[in-house]
């Protein structure tokens, strides 16, 4: 599904946009019906739609086998709030719903001396549902025709609905918890693309944890958390924002 909508979404910038691009004049279009504002406006307003795809680092206490993290694709969705500094820095607030679900398979050498170990105690489901709040700055190159380039990097914390950080139950009973504030850093690229009625933009960003996310069991000795010294998210997405 991701890929059709990615599909979708290319094919549709080709063909509105093909002709503006590669001319060799100037074209004046500028996502505002030709009116020649819509760079200039102090703030600006759109929203996004994307995919993603979300890991866990883990740094570990004793030597056993990696925790093997299988990732399932995500869906992102927000708003955009743009202020312009100059012609080539913006700040920007996205505020976003994210939805990813990660599996952690572990080794049967994390519960040697464990009784009655079951196929489902090596396997744990971590669902999350994040309201997303990054804070970012973006670096634009001077505009080409009806495209622009840019790098954009800045840190970010999150809600995360999923966490069951307050729920008394742990792994002994199925719980895997992680905390409900996670923080990170952000670092990507993209296009900006004029278009007669709005800008569009494919981008590209990386995110990477600051802070230890895993909520630990009540028994020190647990086999799912006792051998983690830290756990930090990193992740992946591709979103299409539309001004």
């Amino acid at each position: 599904m991701k890929y059709f909508f990615a599909l979708i979404s290319f094919l549709f910038i080709i063909k509105t946009s093909n002709a503006q691009l590669f001319k060799k004049e100037k074209v004046t279009y500028d996502a505002n019906q030709g009116r020649g504002s819509t760079d200039n406006k102090l703030l600006r307003w759109g929203y996004f739609l994307g995919f993603s795809s979300y890991d866990f680092n883990f740094d570990y206490n004793d030597d056993l086998r990696d925790i093997y993290v299988q990732r399932s694709p995500g869906f992102n969705v927000g708003l955009i709030g743009n202020l312009r500094v100059n012609s080539f820095i913006d700040l920007r607030l996205e505020p976003g719903l994210l939805i990813t679900t990660r599996t952690l398979n572990y080794s049967q050498s994390y519960f040697n001396g464990v009784p009655d170990v079951k196929s489902s105690d090596l396997i744990r489901e971590v669902k999350s549902t994040y309201i997303h709040i990054p804070l970012l700055v973006k670096i634009s190159t001077k505009r080409i025709n009806n495209f622009k380039p840019f790098i954009v990097g800045g840190f970010s914390t999150a809600l995360n609905l999923s966490s069951n950080q307050d729920n008394p139950e742990d792994n002994k009973n199925g719980q895997f918890r992680t905390i409900k504030n996670p923080i990170f850093y952000e670092l990507g690229f993209g296009i900006d693309f004029y278009l007669y009625n709005f800008k569009f933009t494919p981008s590209i960003r990386g995110l990477f944890g600051l802070n230890d996310e895993l909520v630990r069991d009540e028994d020190p000795n647990s086999p799912w958390t006792s051998n983690i010294a830290s756990m930090k998210t990193r992740g992946v997405f591709i979103n299409f924002t539309f001004q």
